[in-house]
């Protein structure tokens, strides 16, 4: 059930997770490739003659567009918008679908994109404060292109108002290629477009490939995740059917004997016990699927309603693959195990009940019995010799059920340190008009967005060099910063992309470094992996940002792990922005304190020094792990409770297989003396040593496994991870973690252990 249903949700997630997307795609003849050009390096004239190039299917455009940051009736400012002029939402490429409202009809209306995150009332005002005349726009729609290729649309007419001085609008064009099926193939398509426009009118273009990567990035995360505990439960499906059956047989002789004399051949008898492995595998299969199918629901739900279709659920590719492997593996595992009960001889099954005794494991007890240790645990240490390949396949249970916890611990940690990366919370005390006080939820008070205001207009006037003496003046200070915060658009790619800007050294704000270096100078920057393929850049190649109609350039010399925004981030040098003429303010300064510095006394201290510039200091507010790690972490403790619980009970079946068989023995030793108690150390002690080898043997695997998954997972998300996220384990958690597979051993022989210890004399010695 465990297997099939972790089968089912990952090959659902891996199939159906992109079908919301290709449906309106379809539905809407997205744009394969969205273009921006200079509209002072070319023409419209010269921009229509790029849809005949070659491989070019279909065109629509040029459109004008411009960014600029509007601000809500309440001036709160928002995102900056790539806004785009059409008449109307129509077209042979990327149609827009309305989904609130109509389309902007006379000059002073807007319509906004469902996916841009911004969702005024329909009636609402935008203003656009810092352009000439501070134009508003009426919110008269809400609009979803399948391909994302713009935040916000008006008229054609309009786009020269909301053009910043000294700051021209670009050209959007729009294409479907004829074959756009590989990132390879786009370029292509990409070239050939280039090739007829004068060299540098093509500032930015963004492939559908990469808008859909993004529409999976968050159901694909799981499906590596997910197909690891598919396979582990597989596998250790695999090792309880050959358990039983082989238990059965061994159980079964004389039963097997009485078949064959009244006529049952070998073929007969082999089917006989593979048909009574397929009805409890059935009903498991079964389960499984039905559980897959639920589960998959809401996964996939979420992405279906916001692209206006309904949930794809369950692919019947997935089902018409998982239940008959699952069937397939449960069969050809108990054929392996009832073949030896085809091969048995009549004669031997019928005057012995049970296989002749086997002389296996004497050694083992002769030197067992040599050893300084108490009787019943030599007794116990030996039986494991006496039936090997039963006690491989109970070290193999282990092995799987360790491996499941090593990388579910691992897991666990790996996440963590995501969080702990995401946080960047390795300041000691900040400066944060915004935030509330550390250690208490938000409660909602209708003055305390005024009062945030005025914070943080108080920083905005406050002198740098006055609080950076304030902050330097005291003893206690290590290091500090101050961050700006602003917007910035990219050209082809729609929606804004954060900006947060440095007034100091920031290497030490717990930023971890996936690839290339830190900030150094100005003009460096350094984004996220998925802002490297949202772009198509690669470190060492410069980007031009559009800042309310002002360029400006940054060369990226690394890469970090983050996943606010999508990716689309960009940290840099105050410098960066200030040299190119853009005024940021910072709004928040962090501080890091000396070693054995008091906190509180160094915040009553810093506080006094920021009473005359109206500013307060706090230890800065932890920030959660958010839903996705929640999720994964739930969804680990549950498949992995599952697993360690299916390695019990291998072991279980073994040790009650071997005391079944052993029961005549056992009676003997409790008339001799042996105690219950005995009786129950000498059964536990016979899997410590499965347990001890299982552990070492599966620790390794779950590493292995760890370090396979966990990058898939990142890659799955397009993000790129450090080395601190895939270095979790210590040795000493290994070492605990190697018991952990003794552990699962001795909960599997408790339960046979028990009963067989209270079982009374008589009847053991009876028993054969």
């Amino acid at each position: 059930m465990v297997a099939v249903a972790s089968a089912v949700l990952g090959g659902s997630l891996l199939t159906a997770s992109g079908a919301p997307f290709d449906d309106a795609f379809a539905r809407q003849h997205g744009a394969h490739l969205s273009a921006r050009f200079d509209a002072t390096a070319t023409t419209e004239r010269a921009l229509a003659r790029t849809a005949r190039a070659a491989g070019v299917e279909a065109a629509s455009g040029p459109f004008r567009t411009v960014s600029a940051t509007p601000q809500t009736e309440e001036g709160q400012e928002l995102s900056t918008l790539s806004v785009v002029g059409r008449a109307t939402p129509g077209g042979t490429v990327d149609a827009l679908a309305l989904t609130e409202g109509r389309w902007a009809e006379r000059p002073g209306e807007i319509v906004l994109s469902a996916d841009g995150g911004i969702f005024p009332d329909l009636g609402g005002k935008l203003t656009f404060a810092a352009l000439p005349g501070s134009p508003a726009l009426t919110v008269v729609g809400v609009a979803r292109s399948a391909t994302r290729t713009a935040d916000a649309w008006v008229l054609p007419a309009e786009v020269a108002a909301l053009t910043a001085p000294h700051a021209a609008a670009g050209y959007q064009m729009l294409y479907r290629l004829t074959s756009a099926d590989t990132a390879a193939r786009v370029a292509e398509g990409r070239a050939a477009i280039t090739a007829r426009v004068p060299d540098g009118a093509l500032t930015g273009a963004q492939s559908w490939l990469t808008v859909r990567k993004n529409a999976e990035r968050d159901t694909a995360l799981f499906v590596p995740f997910l197909v690891a505990f598919g396979v582990l439960g597989l596998v250790m499906s695999v090792l309880i059917v050959g358990h039983v059956v082989s238990g059965a047989v061994g159980a079964g002789q004389r039963r097997i004997g009485i078949l064959k004399a009244v006529g049952f051949t070998p073929g007969q008898v082999v089917r006989a016990y593979v048909a009574q492995a397929l009805i409890p595998a059935a009903t498991g299969t079964a389960l499984g699927v039905v559980a897959g199918h639920l589960l998959v629901i809401p996964v996939l739900a979420e992405a279906a309603d916001a692209y206006g279709t309904t949930p794809s659920g369950v692919a019947p590719l997935v089902d018409a693959t998982v239940i008959p492997g699952a069937l397939a593996a449960v069969a050809l595992t108990a054929w392996a195990g009832a073949w030896r009960a085809g091969r048995l001889r009549t004669v031997d099954a019928l005057a012995l009940g049970h296989g002749p005794a086997s002389a296996r494991g004497r050694r083992a007890a002769r030197l067992a019995a040599r050893l300084p240790l108490p009787r019943p645990v030599g007794l116990g240490l030996a039986r494991p010799f006496a039936r090997p390949a039963r006690a491989a396949a109970m070290a193999t249970a282990v092995v799987f059920g360790t491996a499941a916890v090593t990388f579910a611990v691992g897991l666990g940690a790996s996440l963590g340190e995501v969080t702990e990366a995401r946080a960047h919370d390795t300041a000691d005390v900040s400066i944060d008009p915004h935030a509330p006080p550390a250690g208490l939820p938000p409660v909602p008070d209708a003055g305390a967005e005024a009062k945030a205001r005025a914070a943080a207009d108080a920083l905005a006037k406050a002198d740098p060099a006055a609080l950076g003496a304030v902050i330097e003046k005291q003893p206690g200070t290590r290091a500090h910063y101050g961050q700006a915060t602003g917007q910035a658009t990219i050209d082809g790619v729609s929606g804004s992309t954060d900006v947060i800007a440095f007034d100091g050294d920031a290497s030490w704000a717990g930023y971890a470094q996936v690839a290339g270096r830190w900030i150094r100078a100005s003009g460096e920057a350094v984004v996220p992996t998925a802002f490297l393929t949202t772009t198509g850049a690669a470190i060492g190649d410069t980007v031009t940002l559009d800042h309310q109609g002002t360029p400006v350039e940054i060369r990226v010399v690394g890469t970090i792990l983050e996943t606010h925004n999508d990716g689309m981030e960009v940290f840099t040098d105050l410098s960066t922005f200030t040299t190119a003429g853009v005024d940021l303010t910072p709004t928040g300064h962090f501080i890091a304190l000396r070693p054995g510095t008091d906190r509180t006394a160094y915040l009553d201290a810093l506080n006094s020094g920021l009473a005359p510039l109206h500013l307060t200091a706090a230890p800065p507010v932890p920030a959660n792990g958010g839903d996705q790690v929640v999720a994964l972490n739930s969804l680990t403790a549950l498949l992995t409770a599952l697993l360690v619980a299916v390695a019990a009970l291998g072991v279980l079946n073994g040790v009650l297989l071997d005391t079944r068989e052993r029961a005549r023995e056992t009676g003997i030793h409790k008339a001799l003396g042996m105690t219950p108690r005995q009786t129950l150390v000498t059964i536990v002690t016979s899997v410590v040593l499965t347990g001890l080898l299982g552990g070492a043997l599966g620790v390794p695997l779950g590493v292995a496994l760890h370090h396979v998954i966990v990058p898939a997972m990142g890659g799955s998300a397009g993000i790129g991870l450090p080395a601190s996220v895939i270095d979790v384990y210590a040795p000493a958690g290994l070492a605990l973690l190697v018991l952990g597979g003794l552990l699962i051993a001795v909960l599997g022989a408790l339960l046979p252990a028990t009963r067989t210890a209270r079982g009374r004399t008589v009847v053991a010695l009876r028993a054969e």
